[in-house]
Order: C-alpha cells, then structure tokens, then sequence
C-alpha cells in the first residue's frame, strides 16, 4: 500500500500500467505514461533547484499539467500548494507570499494578467509556463515545453508519511484564506476511507468537475489513483454540460456541492448518464431533500452518499445509502479509521439529543495552519484528558459544527456556530429554513442568512434565486412559510437575486450576503 502521495500513481502505474488514469476532451493518458511523465517532471524540478519542502504553487485550470505538478512536487520532495483557478491578483498574491512558494507554475495568459503580483512576491525564483514554446517564453520564465524536451536522471527525494505533502487554501469569505498543511499520511489515510465506502475500483471512471485546491477536489485524484480507476478533468461552463459529459464518458461516480446538485436536478438526465452512474456524493454542506429526492427520481439506479467533511480533517462522516429514507436529515456516522466526538462546553460527551460540537480525531487530522499558530491553536485542540485515550495529549480538530448525535448513534447538522441565527432568543439553523423553502416551486436557489434587527436581534432574510423571476410571487412563498415553519423561524424579508455569490469552492458565500444587506433593517 502506498506511504507517500505520489506512490498513490507510481504503484499503481506497476500493477496496471496500460489502465486508462486521466481523460481530457479526447486526449488520454495512461498511469505509465503519467508516470514517465511526473518523474521527468519531478527530476526537472530538481535540476531547477527545488529544495526539500520548498513550496510549488500550482496556478491552474484542471488539465494535465496540473495533476503532472502535484504528483512530480510530491516525487521531488516538495510540498504543492494548488491555487483556485478562480481565484484574482490579490488573492493569488495572499497565497504565494504566504506559504512563500518558490516555484510557481501557471500559464502564459494568467501570467501576463498577473505579473505585478508575481513580482512582488519576496520568494518566487522561477515561473514555469505550461503553454508556450521556448521562443515565446518572457525572459523570467521558463518553458514547460522545454523542460519535458531535456532527458534528465529521477531523483526520488527521501521522505515518510509524516512529512508535509501539501497545502490547501481554505476560501476566505472575509479576510484571508488559510493554509491547511496536510502531510502524506493525511492524504493516504483520506483517500483509503473514502475509497473503502465507495467501493472504487478499476473500472470506475469518474468525473474531476470540483477545483483540487477544494480537499472534496483532490480526494478525486487520490481515491481514483489508490484504486486503479481513472479520472477525466472538466472545466464545466453550465451544469447540461456536466450531465453530457456523464454520459460521455460513462461516468461512475460524481461528486459536487449543494448549489450545482440544485441545478442538475433541475435537469434531464439520458439514459446514457443513468446507466453508467454507480454512485454521487455530495459535501460541502447540506443538500436539500427536495434535491436530493428529484435526484433519485432520476437517477434510480445511482446510490447517493451524503458526506459532511472539513479541510481540516478531510472528510468526516457519511450516510450510507440504505439509510436515506430512514434518517435522510443525517450527516451519517464517521468515516473508517476516524472517530467523531460530540462535545459540550465543558469538554465531555453529549448525551443523545444534546447538542455539541463535532471533534474528529484521527489520522486525517491536519497540521495545523501555515504560518498561523494562533489559529491553530483555536482549532486545533488537545482532547480533554478524561477521553484522550494514548500516553501523550492527542492533538484533535474542533470543526466549530453544532451537531447532535441520536440513539443510534447516527450525527444530525444543526449548523456552523458563524451560520447560525439568532432570532427572538431563540438559535435557528439556517439549513433547516432553506429546507423548507426548497420544497417551493418558485425557488431554484435559497440562502437564509441572520440580518441585525432592533427587536429581534437578528431577522430571518431569503436571499432567492427565483426558478421563474416573472412569475414569482413573494406572497405565495410567505403565505407557505407561514403553513411550514414556526413563528419565530418565519422569515422577514426576501430579496430576489440573479444568481447567489460563491466562494472559490462553489460553496454559498453567506457572509458576503450578510455584509451586503446588514443595514437592510436600520430603520424599523
């Protein structure tokens, strides 16, 4: 079994060398042929001067060149750090001076875009571009052209699964982003788990649609590679194309968040995409039962796994399929090899039915954050001494997640202690608004979000994504809270919108919104 990242490739290129590992369009590449290239990549990388835990920052759409560099990175000793490809100059420049990445591979275009931020870096030596000839290359740069072109001896850096192996950047919806370390170990022990419940193996193919600076991304490549399957990269433009692509391809298993699972339930799916699809998998927060019942009804033959993870420890827990329709509200139980906690504020377990915070303890447990001891240090906890279990105080992460856990043990959202509404004493979950909301006709897209109010402390606001903004009736939609939802859980306001701002991930950026419309009650 792999140790290291990158053997998550080279030992599987040993086994089955010829086996399909990456698709793009119409172009393929086998896991020997991914291989001779990562090690020539990795042997260039050295010849450059890439120094044992030295910083690449991947600059990126997902094409081959990406996976190349995070594979050939890992070979040679350094850490990789994969930046958003939707990610701007400030934000790219927060992430090279920050993790002070020395080698930086992106492309011509982004670089020419870019350049004044690449410049100010303190720590960038060389810039590695991936599509132009030596001829076209600027002066400061290097062709990747031209480095693939020179025959240089591999050089496998000395390195074990506690060493770091990347870094991923968490999207900061204010201030920010921080960098998750991750050693070798995290990302082996990450890919076995979710591998083991989904079952992968050889013959799956699945679809890379998720950025791989997203952890959700990346475990793509890693429990695709430790199993044998292979990976086709997409950079999607609308979510038909996704679907295409599905049947295409003859995809096995999809993942994505909640916002493009709305819009792909919305959708049509071929029988050419039914018939292939073994397995979807959503995380990045929670999807609406409307969604995911219009989902089954389309895909009856595709096993939905319903996953709650967090980049500070990958992935967490998940709902086995056979259980959706007897608990489909439940995050499920942990993970194999993880143990997940539910904690009051004075440390110990909760009872069922009380409230808690998720801890996950484990071997997917990150470092802690780059160059943030301080915030480390807020999250990343030592378990109280009447339940840590070893000689030595066991480091664990806090997930900041209001949880609680029932009977039998299965894990239920209550929401994020930032998310969370304040609403007339009483503290509403943002998630269960949205829930209700979603089961409306109207509505293709919903964000409940807690705006400062004079008398009630904080007012529920829709923020709405209309599936028809002609036909929308906002008094249709309050007169069916009013049937559905609770007193103090009825919303304020709502405010139609064209489309709900992102995060780099995909992910609903609430706090944008919250900034956006804080004042929106000043004057009651």
């Amino acid at each position: 079994m792999p140790k290291l990242f990158h053997q998550t490739l080279t030992n599987t290129a040993q086994k089955t060398p010829q086996a399909d590992a990456l698709k793009l369009k119409d172009q393929q590449l086998s896991y020997a042929e991914l291989t001779s290239r990562v090690e020539k990549f990795a042997a260039n990388l050295s010849q450059l001067g890439l120094t044992i835990n030295a910083r690449v920052a991947i600059y990126l759409p997902k094409q081959f060149e990406s996976v190349i560099s995070y594979f050939a990175t890992s070979l040679a000793g350094g850490i990789f750090v994969p930046v958003n490809p939707l990610l701007k100059g400030a934000q790219v420049g927060h992430i090279l001076n920050d993790c002070e990445a020395e080698i930086l591979i992106t492309s011509l275009s982004r670089y020419k875009q870019m350049r004044a931020y690449f410049e100010a870096s303190n720590s960038i030596r060389r810039i590695i571009l991936t599509d132009c000839t030596a001829e076209q290359v600027p002066a400061e740069c290097v062709s990747w052209q031209a480095l693939e072109m020179q025959t240089v001896n591999v050089r496998g850096a000395p390195r074990i699964s506690q060493d770091i192996a990347a870094i991923l950047y968490t999207s900061g919806s204010t201030g920010n982003p921080k960098g998750v370390v991750l050693s070798h170990n995290n990302l082996i022990a990450g890919a076995r788990s979710v591998a083991e419940y989904l079952n992968n193996r050889a013959n799956d193919r699945l679809l890379a649609v998720l950025p791989f600076s997203f952890d959700y991304g990346l475990s793509q490549l890693t429990t695709a590679f430790i199993s044998g399957a292979s990976v086709v990269l997409m950079e999607y433009l609308l979510p038909r194309d996704v679907i295409k692509a599905v049947a295409k391809y003859r995809i096995t298993g999809l993942a994505a968040v909640p916002p493009l699972w709305v819009q792909l339930a919305e959708l049509d799916w071929p029988q050419e995409a039914k018939a292939s699809l073994r397995y979807f998998t959503n995380s990045g927060g929670a999807m609406p039962q409307a969604t995911l019942q219009r989902l089954r009804q389309q895909l009856p033959n595709s096993a939905p796994y319903l996953m709650y993870g967090l980049t500070e420890a990958f992935r967490s827990t998940y709902l086995e399929p056979v259980e959706i329709d007897n608990r489909p509200t439940s995050m499920g139980k942990a993970i194999p090899d993880a143990h997940i906690l539910v904690l009051n504020q004075q440390g110990e377990e909760t009872q069922a039915g009380e409230e808690g915070e998720l801890v996950h303890r484990g071997p997917h447990v990150a470092m802690g954050y780059w160059n943030a001891p301080e915030k480390t240090a807020e999250r990343f906890k030592p378990l109280p001494q009447k339940i840590a279990t070893g000689l030595n105080p066991e480091i664990a992460v806090f997930s900041g997640d209001t949880v609680i856990r029932d009977e039998q043990g299965f894990l239920y959202f209550v929401g994020r202690k930032d998310d969370m509404i304040k609403s007339s004493g009483y503290r509403i979950s943002p998630s269960e608004v949205e829930d209700c909301v979603y089961q409306h006709d109207s509505v293709s897209e919903v964000a409940a979000i807690g705006v400062p109010h004079q008398a009630l402390g904080q007012a529920i606001l829709l923020v709405i994504k209309p599936a028809d903004a002609a036909s929308f009736e906002e008094s249709d939609l309050l007169k069916y809270c009013q049937k559905q939802l609770p007193n103090f859980m009825q919303p304020k306001a709502i405010k139609l919108v064209a489309d709900l701002p992102r995060n780099p991930n995909g992910k609903i950026n609430r706090k944008q919104l919250v900034a956006e419309y804080a004042g929106l009650f000043e004057r009651e």
